[in-house]
């Protein structure tokens, strides 16, 4: 799950490249576990030419990059960094969010239109960019040290002073955060998320909850989140959504998050608290 308002701009910190774009492409495609020559065959290329340019005997144009890129699946922000070490000005503008107006009234509108179940924006490293009220309402009473800005959504889920006490489904629910944490870091190389991922994974969990589907009369259809709230239970299933083809490093890395409850009793008490 995940947390309330706030604004925080994310800056993943790389590790610092080898010389030209040829170490980085490279690694990009052992990464991936693809062969010089089956990246031919889908950019459209030849393993001779992927070869040359991964040793630094040829220099790639800017479009062969892209399409390297596109194939590999190398987030926005890591392009750029291919970009400036071939040799080229970065391809993708980071463009912060407050100048965005019409995308960022859109995702407020997007925000309280969902209300009064929860809803939440983070960026690359999980820092709460926007959250509704119904976010707002599950945070109420949480510890100091979690809830100081920038408010981080891992943070408050799993630090035994934020919402980790009340799920009564810990085991599962920090396994499944923690996974989604590791699948991450093998898709971006992300030094900044590595370090939260080792930060939250070492919280101590003090009481990690019973299984919340093999106690649970609701037929789920996704792992739900059992969370204690103002004397009873409630349930959610997690969605997130991101942006298709993003032209923007900011854009590229926001998330959208939302809560949508997963019985009856749930959606009964949330929309008892509509005015």
């Amino acid at each position: 799950m995940t947390p309330a308002a706030g604004t925080a701009s994310a800056r993943t910190k790389q590790t610092a490249p080898a010389k030209g774009a040829g170490p980085l492409l490279r690694a990009w495609r052992e990464q991936r576990r693809i062969s010089q020559l089956e990246l031919a065959l889908r950019a459209d290329s030849s393993a001779r030419h992927i070869s040359f340019v991964e040793t630094g005997r040829s220099r790639p144009s800017e479009e062969f990059l892209l399409r390297i890129a596109d194939h590999l699946e190398i987030p926005v922000r890591e392009r750029n960094a291919l970009f400036l070490a071939a040799g080229y000005a970065p391809h993708y503008p980071e463009t912060p969010l407050d100048e965005l107006s019409t995308l960022r009234e859109g995702l407020e509108q997007l925000l309280q239109g969902y209300e009064p179940y929860p809803a939440l924006i983070v960026d690359a490293t999980y820092n709460v960019v926007a959250a509704n009220r119904g976010i707002a309402m599950l945070m109420d009473g949480l510890g100091e040290e979690v809830l100081t800005a920038p408010l981080n959504a891992m943070r408050l889920t799993l630090h035994p002073r934020g919402l980790a006490p009340r799920i009564r489904n810990l085991a599962e629910w920090r396994g499944h955060l923690l996974h989604q944490m590791e699948r991450q870091i093998a898709l971006h190389r992300s030094d900044a998320l590595r370090e939260l991922y080792e930060e939250v994974a070492a919280y101590p969990v003090e009481n990690p909850g019973e299984s919340a589907v093999d106690n649970s009369p609701v037929a789920y259809v996704a792992l739900p989140l059992q969370l204690d709230h103002d004397g009873r239970t409630l349930s959610f299933i997690s969605s997130i959504s991101t942006f298709n083809t993003p032209m923007d490093v900011t854009v590229a890395e926001l998330a959208v998050e939302t809560l949508l409850p997963a019985d009856p009793a749930t959606v009964k008490y949330l929309q008892s608290l509509l005015p």
